[in-house]
């Protein structure tokens, strides 16, 4: 059984971190990036399956090709921030479950009549499940992110995974060192008899 993380520990994952806009001009390597994903990696995901597909992206040509898959505000913010990354998700993850996942040929469950649809709906939850570890992970490592919707599902899937149709964009995410300036206050969190109840 894990020891409870401090009450800075908390403040830094939950509840004073936020989702940035913009940041400062403090660089991100890729020996941060994979400092995150090794983190991340250690999140669970149903039967080990590791759906997503993380693309990192810390050249300007890079963020600059992902800009331009963006909507609204957000191509700006993508351009000027230290490093994006693309949360991909795989639809068959189920051909890496025999060392992924041993114990058990799990790769038959997802197999056979209706098998893509079912694999459709895990690659959608674990990956979505990853990519919040992503958000956890790297805040926990002292940067900040700016994950993000508003963007061309179809134009990212042509820009980063051309020939893989069995990969599809989930979400996308700036990531560095949060500049305050750039967020405003936060937004009301409800309260728990709001949205919970107790069986």
């Amino acid at each position: 059984m894990g020891e409870p993380l401090s009450e800075a520990g908390l403040d830094t994952i939950f509840r004073t971190a936020r989702t940035y806009n913009g940041y400062t001009d403090a660089p991100v390597t890729e020996a941060d990036i994979r400092a995150i994903y090794n983190l991340l990696k250690m999140g669970p995901t149903s039967a080990n399956q590791h759906p997503a597909r993380f693309v990192w992206l810390l050249s300007q040509e890079g963020k600059n090709k992902l800009a331009d898959c963006a909507t609204g505000t957000n191509p700006d913010k993508i351009r000027k921030a230290p490093a994006a990354v693309v949360i991909g998700m795989d639809w068959n993850f189920h051909e890496h479950l025999p060392d992924l996942f041993p114990h058990t040929d799990a790769k038959s469950w997802f197999e056979g009549e209706g098998a893509l649809e079912k694999r459709k709906e895990h690659a959608f939850r674990n990956s979505s499940l990853q990519g919040a570890y992503f958000i956890i992970a790297a805040r926990a490592l002292g940067f900040d992110t700016g994950p993000m919707s508003g963007f061309d599902n179809a134009k990212v899937d042509e820009a980063f995974f051309p020939g893989q149709p069995h990969v599809k964009s989930n979400f996308i995410s700036t990531l560095g060192h949060g500049d305050p300036s750039t967020i405003f206050d936060r937004s009301p969190r409800p309260e728990f008899e709001r949205f919970n109840r107790v069986g």
